[in-house]
């Protein structure tokens, strides 16, 4: 089936337009992007090193270190300017996030392949609140069946990950060649206390 980019309604997927003002979205993208620490990340890829396709930042508590592709971070501490997101986020999702994984994509060539955020210090069923500030990217969910889903996230929507989703779907953020605006997106996770 081929993806479609209107409305989506799937298992443990909730998309929410506007969760933020644009105001509000403007104002965090402009900040992050001037105030963040933002890095290549090195990943594993068929079995090489190599530079991620996008600038990553990982932010969160002390202690809520991340493996991913081979690879373990720690976080960098919090910005006072994620605070109320943050609140905000906790009291909607029933739970306390003490990490985010902070992605700038510069242009249509920056992207994210296809994967699953199944990481162990995860759980089983984790919660994952994906906010995205900036220019509109189409974002792609695939089923085991080969059904394809499309949702077009754009600045101040909030994406709902939790359930079985990270094992129902794999997602990605694929390249463009059509003009898009820097988008930063920001996916807020629970860290299991034994990881590290």
């Amino acid at each position: 089936m081929a993806p479609s980019a209107h409305s989506v309604r799937l298992p443990g997927i909730e998309h929410r337009p506007g969760w933020l003002s644009q105001a509000e979205a403007r104002g965090l993208f402009d900040n992050l992007r001037d105030a963040a620490r933002w890095e290549v990340h090195r990943i594993r890829m068929f079995g090489r090193m190599v530079d991620s396709p996008r600038l990553s930042c990982w932010m969160g508590d002390a202690g809520a270190a991340y493996r991913y592709s081979g690879v373990r971070f720690a976080p960098r501490p919090w910005p006072a300017m994620l605070d109320d997101v943050r609140t905000r986020l906790a009291a909607e999702c029933e739970g306390p996030f003490n990490s985010v994984l902070a992605n700038l994509y510069r242009d249509g060539r920056d992207a994210m392949g296809w994967h699953r955020d199944d990481e162990p210090e995860l759980g089983d069923a984790p919660m994952i609140a994906s906010l995205s500030l900036g220019g509109t990217r189409r974002f792609l969910l695939k089923e085991a069946t080969g059904d394809r889903h499309a949702i077009d996230l754009a600045s101040g929507d909030l994406l709902l990950m939790s359930g079985d989703s990270q094992r129902r779907y794999r997602h990605a953020l694929p390249r463009t060649a059509k003009p898009v605006a820097p988008r930063i997106n920001l996916t807020f996770r629970r860290i299991l206390p034994a990881a590290g």
